[in-house]
């Protein structure tokens, strides 16, 4: 008999699982992706499940953005590649698609998704999103989805994104974030305890909430769409006190 895997296991259990690794693993290694596959490695079985839970706001950027046809599209720290099934049919539409990331784990997870629905236009690239250049040197879609909070040189990330994009090209990012104390004009302000209390319980997973994510982002984009929310964090004690995250899509200009 097959031993149980985490699909027929009781999905609860699976969450506590991954819960704990989450909040108990110490996250270590010589080096940003080691310590991200150490930390992924055990949870990659029910990696995407617990996550729709957890990561608001994924599909309605990938349907704000749609797929330019013949467009090249590269998902930054993509992950399992659950992202792309959001664009539907869609996918198919794309010249070239690829998925970043420095979790190999992850990654075997994607390229299983990508043969399962027979996406040929789907590459895996086992990269930084900060120094990774493509084939084709230029992109026309460039999308972030709760990668830059575990990216350490996010500015770089952003930077290195703006230079690979086309005249036009567009930029898509979803992400927890906290506003700054006086934030820019129009943009949410969140108080005190949200500010204090958020990056102190994402730290313990190297996921750092930022209050220049959208500042930066509006500096460098010519602004398409911006929406900022709030969600609740699954098995949270204080179900009332929800995490703020954010999307955005942009187009270079110039």
């Amino acid at each position: 008999m097959d031993k149980p895997t985490t699909e027929n296991k009781s999905p609860f259990f699976s969450d506590l699982k991954t819960i704990f690794h989450l909040v108990c693993y110490k996250k270590k290694g010589k080096n940003h992706a080691d310590r991200l596959d150490q930390f992924y490695g055990a949870q990659a079985d029910n990696y995407d499940r617990f996550r729709n839970k957890l990561l608001k706001g994924r599909e309605q950027l990938w349907k704000t953005i749609g797929a330019p046809p013949n467009s090249v599209w590269a998902d930054m720290g993509g992950g399992t590649g659950s992202n792309l099934a959001f664009l539907g049919n869609e996918i198919h539409d794309l010249r070239k698609g690829y998925v970043v990331d420095l979790a190999s784990s992850l990654l075997k997870v994607a390229q299983q998704r990508i043969e399962n629905n027979h996406w040929n236009n789907i590459e895996t690239v086992h990269a930084d999103a900060t120094t990774w250049v493509p084939a084709e040197k230029s992109l026309d879609v460039i999308t972030f989805s709760y990668s830059l909070t575990m990216i350490p040189d996010w500015f770089a990330a952003i930077d290195h994104a703006y230079s690979l994009l086309k005249p036009g090209g567009k930029i898509g990012v979803v992400d927890f974030y906290l506003s700054r104390k006086f934030p820019l004009e129009n943009n949410v302000k969140h108080g005190w305890a949200t500010r204090s209390f958020w990056p102190l319980w994402f730290a313990f997973d190297n996921v750092f909430p930022s209050t220049e994510h959208v500042p930066y982002l509006l500096n460098k984009f010519k602004k398409i769409e911006l929406i900022e929310e709030k969600a609740r964090v699954p098995y949270f004690p204080l179900f009332w006190w929800k995490m703020p995250y954010y999307i955005f899509v942009g187009q270079k200009t110039e």
